[in-house]
């Protein structure tokens, strides 16, 4: 099928559309309706109407986004009307959710006149949080958003003006660094001169650029201030009158620094690039042709050219999905009254700083593993790059306070928590973790100086997660810092400069009777983990992290041999933390011991209680096996039972714990508290222990793959000092985790 056939085909499966209402609180018992309606819901309706504000306590209002459109202007379609707008408007609704998980209604007005429009709109402000204004055609746009923005008290943005503007003013701002050149020296020209490009238009002068500097070319050609004086020209567009000879696109362009066009595909040649200044810029962002091909673009002269457009098949795509469902978020969530310039700036800042920045590998892998590095074909971020939540949204709601829009004010550490929640339970969960490493920041060794784990230290010192120190060529970290434009001196030990032999003596004093002679133990102190695996054991660091280019057997085996196992503990052992949408699992063993007898299974649920502890959860442990309290006796089930009754009887031990009981007893509430309410469980187990290695690594799986899970880990409990050891194909991000979690166990 093409690819229309695809569309029609993905929007008819049932349920036709692409969004639905779903429930946010409990409706399965009596008790629930009776709260979610009568009689309950009359205390919240009576609490609203004695505040008002309250409305933003007790309902959806604070959330929710209604997307609002007639139909008059729809992106590459043009008036098709209210009810075949409908599939673009639940599209809008789609991003809100996908990008800042903000609800939306859709409402489609049939309503060709302004007025009318306004207030049909405005009626439904008690219903609303804010008001996204879709594809009106101008000058109807402008007028509506004026307004209605004049008559309401929440926001109202109308995205197809201020959407690119904010887009591709970021691009801007980074693309003249780039060029070396300043905001108010460039020579602007516009290709188009309606609602988008008007309003992109007065978007630079805030940021800059002079309005003298901008020229803007309509259909019949150059804005000025003759056509203006002649009556040829609406309010909206007159201020953009130049003083100038009449004149087509080429003209306008003939010196130009920065083109910018939002008008229709192939209007520009290659010619007319070349009569632009040196080192132009040019974002061609008419849909789904560019007003210049990217590749013609390019060829056309022999220095510099940034260039941006609207297509996702190149770089630098000005979508506006980078800008809308942020806006909203900050907005929202610092009960702003309106959007305001400031606002719209703060955003654009943010975006133009997130893309200096070093890019997560999930955002790579996203995009087929394309280089994205700051510098021209690289000067906005990329849609699906989750930091934007965290980086434009916070910066909204401070411009929004500090600009008196807000109704509340947000403290940006807190707020960020609260974004990441949004985004999964993991990220909760770690930033926990993150924040108690940031009150005391100690020395982690990265015993391997992959490109990642060099891109990890960055991470880490930038956001002042730890002090990392990188074993490997120093020349050869150096390089890779450069090539990958991390600005920073990492600290890094040499294996060829440093004095060895202090670690190669105390390899040897733990192994000497393990077969390792003084001349072996100097040939292994050369290797990354058994460098990094001494300094932690002589205390010139505080943490170990290895295995990024290792199998995780080999990569275990130079921190158990030099640093080993904790006091009175026999075993380490690997625990994977999976999180669900409203629940936290820590998984043991997931990765180290193969086949734990009843001793090794009760240490194991000690270590993994400790660990679920050091991310703010009280455990619950359950010891798992294929039989219920003893439904099945044999060596297997007697394992884990006998390991429960070792915990329950000792007096340290001071959480919760039973077993042997299968994995859907131990976390479904319903079946602990009827068919076994003798257990020692009052809630469902959030530390799940494992009889077996071979279990406990193919049940973590499925849940990550299969249940929808995010993991962390596996991360290595028991051990004397902090290691812990990444799976070959960790990223970044996975690697600044552990390095989180390993600076905790140091401070405890």
């Amino acid at each position: 099928m093409g690819l229309d056939e695809d569309a029609l085909a993905y929007h008819e499966h049932d349920p036709p559309g692409k969004i639905e209402i779903s429930t946010t609180k409990p409706t399965s018992t009596q008790r629930d309706l009776s709260l979610a309606y009568s009689p309950g819901v009359a205390a919240p309706c009576e609490a609203i109407a004695d505040a008002p504000g309250d409305a933003y306590r007790y309902t959806t209002k604070g959330n929710l986004v209604g997307v609002v459109s007639d139909g008059s202007a729809v992106l590459g379609l043009g008036d098709i009307g209210p009810l075949a707008s409908k599939p673009v408007m639940e599209g809008k609704g789609v991003l809100f959710k996908r990008f800042a998980d903000i609800d939306v209604f859709d409402l489609e007005v049939d309503a060709s006149d302004p007025d009318a429009f306004v207030e049909h709109v405005a009626a439904l402000e008690p219903t609303f949080g804010g008001i996204n204004l879709e594809d009106i055609s101008a000058p109807a746009c402008f007028e509506i958003e004026e307004r209605l923005r004049e008559r309401l008290s929440i926001p109202v943005f109308h995205d197809d003006q201020h959407g690119t503007a904010i887009i591709s003013g970021a691009a801007l701002a980074n693309a003249a660094d780039i060029v070396g050149k300043d905001l108010a020296d460039l020579s602007v020209t516009f290709a188009g001169a309606g609602a988008a490009a008007l309003a992109t238009a007065r978007f630079y002068v805030s940021l800059g650029v002079p309005r003298e500097n901008i020229t803007m070319c309509d259909i019949d050609g150059i804005l000025t201030t003759e056509r203006a004086e002649a009556g040829d020209l609406d309010p909206y567009s007159e201020p953009f009158a130049q003083d100038r000879p009449a004149g087509d696109l080429a003209d306008a362009m003939d010196g130009a620094d920065v083109f910018v066009g939002l008008s229709v595909g192939g209007i520009v040649d290659e010619a007319m690039v070349r009569s632009m200044a040196s080192d132009p810029i040019l974002f061609a962002m008419a849909n789904p042709e560019p007003e210049i091909d990217y590749e013609a673009a390019k060829h056309a002269r022999e220095d510099t050219v940034v260039m941006a457009t609207g297509r996702s098949d190149y770089p630098n795509q000005v979508n506006n999905v980078l800008g809308f469902p942020f806006l909203f978020r900050g907005a929202l969530d610092a009960g702003a009254t309106e959007i305001n310039e400031a606002m719209k700036v703060a955003a654009a800042e943010a975006l133009a700083d997130l893309a200096r920045q070093d890019v997560p590998d999930a955002v790579v892998k996203a995009y087929d593993d394309e280089p994205l590095q700051f510098g021209p074909e690289y000067i906005i971020p990329k849609p699906l790059d989750h930091r934007v939540l965290f980086e434009v949204a916070p910066a909204v709601a401070r411009a929004a306070v500090e600009s008196g829009a807000a109704r509340r004010d947000l403290d940006r550490e807190r707020y960020v928590e609260r974004l990441e929640a949004r985004l999964g339970k993991s990220r909760e969960m770690m930033r926990v973790v993150l924040n108690k490493a940031q009150s005391d920041p100690k020395r982690v060794v990265l015993a391997e100086a992959s490109d990642r784990m060099v891109r990890a230290a960055y991470q880490l010192a930038d956001q002042g997660i730890a002090e990392p120190v990188l074993i490997g060529d120093t020349r050869g970290i150096l390089r890779t810092a450069d090539r990958l434009g991390l600005d920073f001196d990492p600290e890094i030990v040499d294996p060829t400069g440093v004095e060895l032999a202090p670690y190669a003596e105390a390899l040897y004093e733990r192994r000497k009777r393990k077969g390792v002679t003084r001349r072996e133990a100097a040939d292994l102190v050369r290797d990354g983990n058994y460098l990094g695996s001494a300094m932690l054991a002589l205390g010139d660091a505080d943490a170990m992290l290895t295995g990024q280019t290792h199998h995780y057997p080999s990569a275990l085996r130079a921190p158990l041999q030099v640093v080993g196992t904790a006091p009175d503990t026999e075993y380490a052992a690997g625990v994977t933390m999976l999180t669900f949408r409203n629940r936290v699992l820590f998984c043991a063993d997931t990765s180290v011991n193969q086949d734990p007898d009843a001793d090794v299974l009760a240490e194991v649920t000690r270590h993994t209680a400790d660990l679920a502890r050091r991310f703010n959860v009280e455990p619950r442990a359950a010891l798992l096996s294929y039989s219920d309290f003893g439904s099945v006796d044999n060596e297997g089930t007697r394992k884990p039972r006998a390991a429960a009754d070792r915990l329950r009887a000792d007096p340290d031990v001071d959480f919760p714990v039973d077993g042997e009981m299968q994995a859907d007893t131990a976390v479904v509430e319903e079946m602990l508290t009827g068919d076994y309410d003798f257990t020692d469980l009052d809630a469902p187990a959030n530390v799940l222990v494992f009889p077996n290695l071979e279990a406990g690594n193919v049940a973590s799986k499925l849940l990550q793959r299969l249940g929808g899970a995010e993991a962390v880990g596996p991360m290595l409990a028991g051990m004397a000092k902090p290691v812990h050891v990444l799976q070959r194909g960790d990223e970044v991000k996975d690697i600044v985790n552990l390095a989180g979690v390993a600076v905790v166990d140091a401070q405890e």
